[in-house]
């Protein structure tokens, strides 16, 4: 949390273990934390309990390609992100992920395209986003 997000007027924040999207939105916040504090046990646990094993060779090959995190397709660490709802179908939901680069106006932003199978609710892709 921020100084501002303790004021009076911030936003409460919630979620359910039944909603795909709130488990995305969970597993970003903690993955980012732990990436940011340097727990890499951490951020392997988080991916060994949120992401389906499938996924986790994928990431591993991409990563080993492109010398980048593959959850957030980055080297960096992202200052913000947002999940939100972005369709369902075929025992899958999908979610676009903002995460956003910096801060103040010259923050940049990029958008993940992450999917989840609705029977286990575990994340099965991440590619970027399209334009």
């Amino acid at each position: 949390m921020t100084d501002t997000d303790t004021d009076a007027g911030s936003t409460a924040r919630s979620g359910s273990p039944d909603s795909a999207v709130d488990r995305v939105a969970d597993f970003y916040g903690a993955y980012i934390d732990a990436v940011a504090d340097g727990t890499d046990d951490l951020s392997d646990e988080l991916r060994g309990h949120y992401l389906t094993e499938d996924l986790r060779q994928r990431l591993a090959a991409w990563e080993e390609a492109n010398h980048a995190d593959g959850v957030l397709r980055a080297q960096d660490v992202p200052t913000a992100w947002e999940v939100a709802y972005h369709d369902a179908g075929a025992g899958h939901l999908f979610t676009t992920v903002t995460l956003t680069w910096g801060t103040g106006p010259d923050a940049g932003t990029t958008r993940l395209a992450v999917q989840s199978d609705l029977s286990t609710k575990l994340i099965s892709d991440i590619e970027d986003a399209p334009a």
